[in-house]
């Protein structure tokens, strides 16, 4: 597995989302920056209480530098108002900010590829200075590769999603003492699932757990 640099240096101390946003426009932590569009940073605002975190920008959103603006996206959205969160008081990032994809077939389809553990790594740094800033009350992992970006590579979202999880501080960043946790499967595997009702469903009443603890 490749090593790289990680982010860390290209993040600015003491900078708010605005800046953090400004400078990961510039990373070169690993090697994803060199194909992809643009970084794909976030959207919304330092005083959110909850906190959506998904995989990667996909390609919609790594054409229009957008996080979960596709497909995915308004399967979320109307997830989201289902479950009694209104996204417009979410913060909604990606556990890597760089699309991750394979060109083949007629026309060289951008096809997504999951990011490994290296380039997560890489691009922690990034997540770290975001929770630290937004110190949120509840966090919302969609799918496997945000929930290992933050609880390791053993958590498994098929056996613990919908649960309340205890978070700690990740890196040096500072957190509520009650913060916590909610991971569910992110709204992609609803698209691609068989029965399509019943994934839809699962992911509304996770949602609903996190909606719980905002009261």
């Amino acid at each position: 597995m490749p090593r790289f640099e990680g982010a860390g240096r290209w993040v600015p101390r003491g900078a708010g989302l605005d800046g953090l946003r400004h400078a990961a426009q510039d990373c070169q932590g690993c090697d994803l920056y060199e194909n992809a569009t643009q970084t794909v940073f976030s959207s919304g605002s330092a005083s959110a209480r909850v906190v959506l975190i998904g995989e990667q920008p996909g390609d919609q959103e790594d054409r229009q530098g957008a996080p979960f603006v596709g497909p995915a996206g308004r399967l979320l959205d109307k997830a989201l108002v289902e479950a009694g969160i209104d996204r417009s008081d979410a913060y909604v990032t990606n556990a890597v900010k760089h699309f991750r994809f394979k060109q083949e077939g007629p026309g060289k389809r951008r096809i997504h590829q999951t990011p490994d553990a290296a380039q997560m790594t890489a691009c922690r740094p990034w997540l770290a200075a975001e929770l630290h800033i937004i110190d949120p009350d509840v966090i919302v992992l969609l799918g496997a590769t945000a929930a290992k970006a933050l609880l390791g590579p053993s958590f498994r979202v098929t056996r613990q999603r919908g649960q309340l999880i205890p978070r700690p501080p990740i890196d040096d960043e500072t957190s509520r003492q009650n913060a916590c946790y909610v991971a569910t499967v992110h709204p992609s595997a609803v698209l691609r699932a068989d029965d399509r009702d019943a994934a839809y469903a699962g992911l509304v009443s996770d949602l609903k757990v996190a909606a719980e603890v905002l009261g």
